[in-house]
């Protein structure tokens, strides 16, 4: 078990305190985790923070929906808020709430919160759910003064549940989810990131929108006490959480952008936790025996991802030739130490009967690459390749593989780099590759292929691809009951996006490795998460 001696920072208790005092300590343990990134926009609202960091800090820590994921297991979906969800149609879904669940201001969970977490206030935005997708910039919520919501958050909302209707409240633990639409993957959108559950008073009372998405009033095991942006996160232990008391007094997340300086603090002793390790760096951290790193592979791919109105790259053949540069299985073994795997295609083989066993990503055929430029024309003029600094593992170091890939091959890319995703993501003239990731969040592929590159999608939103039969399809896809025609249209939606016309492509699947002292027992799930609750504390 712990020493709790080394782990309790700042309870200990002066030899001349009375001894009620004594008594009264919280003897828990307080443990810091060194992270790359808390939040990319600097708020703990899963609607506008739907990135890898954010789930790190705020599933199952902060957060909860109705479902869920497993994280002790293999993310299967489970009851979390709901006990109970049944099938009454194609399109509805009826949901018993868990009962005595407390947010973090006292107050009990019941239907009202959750129409009002799925409601036009907090998630859609003026228009309603599946209107324009967007909101103008500044468009004040109706009868909220001062309350602006951000354009991102209806935008998330409904590529999120793109055929939501209402929330039909029965009784105070019975509400019934209804869609316009058919939709056969319900219940794996109800337990996705972006579909957890607010407090209805906590968010009125709030003064501004920023006031509420950086202190929301949740049901987790934890609860905000102080959220420095750019600097660090502490929650404090929330004693009426239904799944039990919590483990810990205390729990704060301390960005650390350098992997150098994660790793020091954490030989020293300053944090407990240190996330993103590299794999080049876990052989030198178990050196020591004090020491462990615990982690690999999750539902989330990196991709390489284009902008089609770049001159260079409006010939789907010079995209193509992007896609063939790539010697992926290289990357793996050089950069990632065998530790993860090219994927077949953006899928997880937790699809069940909807994952394509026969698809793979382009070949490694530097002939085939050299070939298609020609045919396009291409005369060598320099594209841009946007990059952070080490935001993902091994990101720097992949890119500088990449450009070396794609030079032998006749592409002349050249690196820009930027301080935050606002500048990835801006719409100039020198906007043409950049990095990104996708996560599988629930076992379909409207999960990831739809949500992130569809009409809805963020890559469409922002302007850089888009293709009409695609889209269609992707409307399909959503509503379909028939799982064979589904499966069709899925595979020739990835022969778009991947091969036809690319919109991206698969560089290999992610993996994320925590280096933690040995003698804390904790488990690494499968995900982005950190899961500090009672069931994975001490085991």
């Amino acid at each position: 078990m712990i020493d709790r001696r080394s782990l309790i920072a700042g309870t200990a208790l002066a030899a001349g305190l009375p001894r009620f005092a004594i008594g009264q300590a919280d003897q828990r343990p307080s443990i810091t985790v060194a992270v790359q990134k808390i939040s990319n926009s600097n708020t703990l609202e899963p609607l506008r923070e739907q990135s890898n960091v954010g789930e790190r800090v705020m599933v199952t820590s902060l957060w909860e929906g109705l479902l869920g994921r497993n994280h002790a297991s293999r993310l299967e979906t489970v009851p979390v808020l709901a006990t109970e969800a049944r099938r009454i149609s194609d399109s509805v879904v009826e949901l018993t709430l868990r009962q005595g669940v407390k947010f973090h201001n006292g107050d009990e969970l019941t239907a009202e919160d959750v129409a009002f977490s799925f409601g036009k206030e907090r998630m859609f935005g003026p228009g309603g759910p599946n209107s324009s997708g967007t909101i103008r910039v500044g468009e004040v919520n109706p009868g909220r003064a001062g309350r602006d919501l951000p354009i991102e958050v209806p935008a998330v909302a409904n590529r999120s549940f793109p055929g939501f209707e209402r929330i039909e409240v029965v009784d105070k633990y019975t509400l019934r989810w209804i869609n316009r639409t058919p939709d056969v993957t319900l219940e794996g959108r109800l337990a996705r990131y972006g579909a957890e559950i607010g407090s209805r008073r906590g968010f009125a009372e709030a003064a501004t929108w920023l006031d509420w998405a950086r202190q929301p009033v949740t049901t987790g095991p934890y609860k905000v006490a102080e959220f420095r942006a750019d600097n660090s996160l502490t929650l404090v232990a929330h004693d009426e959480y239904w799944g039990g008391r919590p483990p810990l007094r205390q729990l704060r997340f301390v960005e650390v952008p350098e992997v150098s300086s994660r790793v020091n603090g954490l030989l020293s002793g300053e944090y407990h936790f240190a996330c993103d390790i590299p794999p080049d760096q876990i052989s030198g951290i178990e050196r020591n025996r004090a020491f462990e790193v615990l982690g690999g592979t999750i539902p989330n791919h990196r991709l390489t991802v284009f902008d089609k109105n770049f001159p260079a790259l409006r010939d789907p053949r010079v995209r193509r030739a992007f896609t063939h540069a790539i010697d992926r299985q290289a990357i793996v073994d050089s950069l990632w130490a065998g530790r993860t795997a090219t994927p077949r295609g953006l899928q997880w083989e937790f699809y069940g009967d909807m994952f394509l066993a026969d698809w793979a990503v382009p070949q490694h055929d530097p002939a085939e690459a050299r070939r298609l430029l020609r045919e396009a024309g291409y005369k060598g003029e320099p594209i841009p390749y946007r990059l952070l600094n080490n935001y993902y593992t091994n990101q720097v170091a992949t890119a500088q593989v990449l450009v070396e890939m794609w030079r032998a091959a006749g592409l002349n890319v050249q690196i820009e780099m930027k301080e935050n995703w606002s500048q990835i993501l801006e719409a100039t003239p020198t906007r043409a590759v950049r990095d990104w990731s996708n996560s599988g969040l629930f076992s379909d592929p409207t999960s990831s292929l739809t949500n992130q590159h569809g009409p809805n999608g963020q890559q469409q939103q922002v302007g850089e691809w888009s293709n009409e039969e695609f889209n269609r399809l992707s409307l399909e896809l959503e509503t379909s009951t028939d799982r064979a025609r589904r499966r069709v249209v899925f595979r020739r939606m990835l022969e778009i996006a991947e091969r036809e016309d690319p919109a991206y492509t698969v560089l290999h699947q992610n993996a994320t490795f925590t280096a933690k002292r040995r003698d804390i027992r904790w488990r690494a799930a499968p995900a982005f998460a950190m899961d500090f609750r009672a069931a994975n504390w001490g085991v």
